[in-house]
């Protein structure tokens, strides 16, 4: 058992594979805001505004490869975990200034840009925050800064700025502030600093397992002051980050085990739920329920609360909106309609399907028929001794050395007074070839 410990130690230790000061080195020059790095980071901005007015996933992977925001993020990782206030300082200002940047590159993106886009898909999905974005967030800074120490460089980084998505939520924002949307503004805002602090706390961990060397100041006071501003800004990342999570957690099962309640109790009775919709931010967590029909009765709605019960929503938590279906018909009428006409689009295109298969098989049948009737009369009207013609076809078997081989045969028999000599068989069957166009095909005379 200790030897198989030792084993799997040695496989997932990183101590070996790692140079603490180039990775020092490297955060420090990547957290400079200057120069080129301006210009790159406007670009990523307008490729990314871009790419979300258009809903094309593609241009905004481009743009989260360009950014440079990754670099003060990690450097707020490092500089609390090597308790280097400077570093601390420097990162937090020019990560300040990034945003600050973006945000005004995005929102002048979008007022003056032509397209308005209906349902803007893309944007929608960067204000949202679940578990997800934590854990994309949390992990992703974890390799980030496992891959900035590592000696021997791969292609990490840019997976990890795909993965965390640190240019979008900023872009949404500016898209909310060219729009008036505060909806979008707060809750891109709130996906990044979620992105943003997992991160950097990721980071200050895996600094603190790898053991970086600490920053020592020669003024015992000053390094005092250093270690008490580090105590206090993990505190305000720390706590503020479990409790986003944990609210993240609960706010994810509800809209979770709400689709699926719904999902599982589309009728009630009479009544038929045409709408629902998940409120996360009220206290408590609400689900609302439209439905269209006839009224509930008590039984229906003690049957929608117990099956809400076996979902995790609480009674207090299922709101039953019933009463506006019918002192005001048109209020539901376009949601009910447009669900109507979906379902019976899908039936109406799988029963076409359907036709179009069974059309294609008819056919097959068809052009495999043979036109006996037709044929009979014809032969009959060339040889008055004809007396029965029989047109028939099947799959014959030919033996071609060790192996076999199908082929299709058609085969003509003729039923004659008298015996046909050859020469008159051969012409019938070569007439017959030509009226069929069938090649494979063979003569039987009988009296």
């Amino acid at each position: 058992m200790n030897s198989t410990l030792n084993y799997l130690k040695s496989i997932v230790s990183v101590n070996g594979y790692v140079d603490r000061e180039q990775a020092c080195e490297s955060i420090r020059k990547n957290i400079v805001f200057r120069g080129p790095n301006v210009v790159i980071l406007a670009c990523a901005i307008v490729l990314a505004s871009v790419g979300l007015n258009v809903n094309s996933i593609p241009v905004i992977i481009g743009a989260m490869l360009v950014s440079p925001l990754m670099g003060p993020i990690i450097g707020t990782g490092l500089g609390l975990g090597i308790n280097d206030a400077e570093l601390l300082k420097s990162s937090g200002k020019n990560l300040l200034i990034m945003v600050g940047i973006s945000i005004i590159t995005s929102t002048l993106y979008f007022i003056i840009s032509p397209l308005k886009l209906e349902h803007p898909t893309e944007l929608l999905a960067r204000t949202n925050p679940s578990i997800y974005d934590v854990l994309i967030a949390f992990f992703g800074g974890f390799a980030g800064i496992l891959e900035t120490a590592r000696k021997e460089k791969g292609t990490v980084i840019s997976g990890v700025a795909i993965a965390t998505a640190l240019m979008p939520p900023l872009c949404t924002v500016g898209y909310g502030l060219a729009s008036l949307n505060w909806q979008y503004v707060f809750g891109a805002l709130y996906l990044f600093t979620i992105n943003g602090v997992f991160i950097a706390l990721a980071t200050f961990i895996t600094v603190k397992y790898l053991r970086f060397p600490s920053v020592v100041q020669e003024d015992s006071v000053r390094e005092r002051r250093t270690r008490r501003l580090v105590s206090v800004l993990l505190v305000i990342l720390i706590i503020p980050s479990v409790i986003s999570a944990a609210s993240i957690i609960r706010e994810t099962n509800f809209s979770r085990n709400a689709s699926k309640f719904v999902g599982h109790t589309k009728t009630v009775g009479r009544s038929y739920i045409y709408k629902h919709s998940v409120n996360t931010s009220s206290s408590p967590m609400t689900l609302d329920l439209f439905l269209a029909g006839e009224d509930l009765s008590y039984d229906d709605r003690e049957y929608l609360f117990k099956e809400a019960e076996h979902y995790g929503l609480n009674r207090e938590q299922v709101v039953i909106h019933d009463e506006a279906t019918f002192t005001n018909p048109a209020a539901a009428s376009s949601d009910l309609l447009r669900e109507v006409f979906e379902r019976n689009e899908d039936r109406a295109q799988t029963l076409r399907n359907e036709v179009d298969s069974l059309n294609k098989i008819l056919n097959s049948y068809k052009s495999a028929e043979l036109p006996t009737t037709a044929i009979a009369a014809e032969l009959s009207a060339q040889y008055s001794g004809i007396k029965e013609v029989v047109l028939t076809q099947g799959e014959g078997i030919v033996a071609e050395g060790d192996s076999t081989a199908v082929n299709s045969q058609t085969i003509a028999i003729i039923r004659t007074a008298e015996l046909l000599d050859e020469e008159e068989i051969a012409k019938i069957e070569n007439w017959l070839k030509v009226r069929l166009g069938r090649e494979n095909l063979k003569v039987l005379n009988l009296k």
